[in-house]
């Protein structure tokens, strides 16, 4: 890749090196993986695979389900998560591992993050050495923590550990329509540019749709990505609740600043989390019922129990989880983090969303940015108590 001194100027165009896919002959001589292990087949897992496949790369999907394999083989589609978007030929779905591991240069972990130690140590066990794995599930294990590149780290120990993330929807991203992510990893961060792991898969991902950013800030993009789905539980509420877009947008910032606070904490820069991993997933889960998160807390917001959203189905809402374990973290490192507390008192602890929502609202008027040291009592508690009960009953 190059740097700023070494990018050409805009109006050399193809002459200066740059071919028709815009990639400099420079960033060119880096090699992309050819050979890429996408594991867990779901609507995110076969979005990666989608986007392998039309950079023109052999992608291998690992699936649990025999029957989905089979099928997907069949009709190249993944319906139960895609509909019936046509998927390239260049994927090949398996169910076995061994296989899907065989001779690739590098592995995309696409499974719940529940269960990402299980596979992650599979995957050492199997995978070459040397191939890197790019987790791509969100969030922080439960009684260790960990974000989920460190349980990676302890499963299979020894390999460089990257990530994709960033503001995407599985359908629009495997149908074509503009994305941006970016793409971290923690190997090779004092080496240059040509030789991390992330650089290679950020080429290995680039069509003409799909646009990686390169990172090595890889706390900075994993807190974002643990902390936006209990955000964007806390915006449907209201949402749902039929509040507009004045409580949504300070709700967004408010819970952009929790998570800068736990990303320097945990090693990261605050400037990471206002990029695609951070602020990007945060403005995209936040605002669409396409999100779960958000479409769980939108019903909850609108007096649907816990036990009746998604008309009783079994979804897995990720942000609940997060809740607990994001509150957990912040608990055990002293750093307070009002908005994610307020969302597990709801999902996790069954207080009633206006009393939560009071809580937080009527909490201490502090200064912004937090380098203004300034707290004083909330002048209109019972106000704000009203008025949430009003609206919540």
């Amino acid at each position: 890749m190059q740097n700023q001194k070494e990018r050409a100027p805009a109006s050399s165009g193809v002459s200066s090196g740059l071919d028709s896919s815009g990639l400099s002959q420079q960033a060119l001589s880096v090699r992309p993986y050819q050979h890429i292990a996408v594991v867990g087949g779901g609507a995110w897992g076969t979005a990666l695979a989608v986007v392998a496949a039309r950079a023109g790369r052999d992608v291998r999907l690992w699936m649990r389900n025999a029957e989905q394999a089979a099928e997907m083989a069949e009709t190249r589609t993944n319906k139960r998560y895609l509909g019936e978007l046509p998927l390239p030929r260049g994927i090949r779905p398996m169910t076995d591992l061994a296989e899907a591991l065989d001779g690739v240069e590098a592995v995309l972990l696409v499974t719940p993050s529940v269960t990402i130690r299980e596979m992650a140590g599979r995957i050492g066990e199997l995978a070459a050495p040397g191939v890197p794995i790019f987790v791509c599930a969100k969030g922080i294990e439960a009684g260790s923590g960990l974000l989920m590149s460190a349980v990676v780290e302890e499963a299979a120990p020894g390999r460089a550990i990257g990530t994709v993330t960033g503001p995407t929807f599985a359908t629009e991203t495997a149908a074509g329509h503009p994305t941006a992510v970016t793409v971290a990893c923690t190997s090779g961060a004092q080496t240059p540019h040509h030789s991390r792991a992330a650089v290679r898969m950020a080429l290995a991902l680039t069509t003409g749709s799909f646009r990686p950013y390169v990172s090595d800030d890889m706390a900075g993009v994993e807190v974002g990505g643990a902390v936006k789905n209990v955000i964007a539980i806390a915006c449907g509420i209201l949402a749902g609740a039929g509040f507009g877009d004045n409580s949504r947008a300070a709700i967004i910032t408010r819970g952009l600043d929790e998570m800068k606070e736990l990303a320097v904490r945990l090693g990261g820069r605050r400037e990471t989390v206002t990029g695609l991993g951070g602020l990007g997933d945060l403005i995209l889960t936040c605002s669409s019922r396409q999100s779960r998160n958000f479409s769980y807390g939108f019903q909850r917001g609108q007096g649907i129990g816990d036990d009746a959203v998604f008309d009783g189905r079994p979804v897995v809402v990720e942000g609940r989880h997060n809740a607990v374990t994001v509150t957990d973290l912040a608990r055990k490192l002293g750093l307070e983090m009002p908005i994610c507390e307020m969302v597990r008192a709801i999902t996790a602890d069954g207080q009633p969303i206006a009393i939560a929502f009071a809580n937080y609202w009527a909490g201490p008027i502090r200064g912004e940015p937090r380098a203004l040291d300034m707290e004083f009592d909330h002048p209109a508690v019972e106000a704000v108590t009203r008025h949430f009960e009003d609206k919540f009953q």
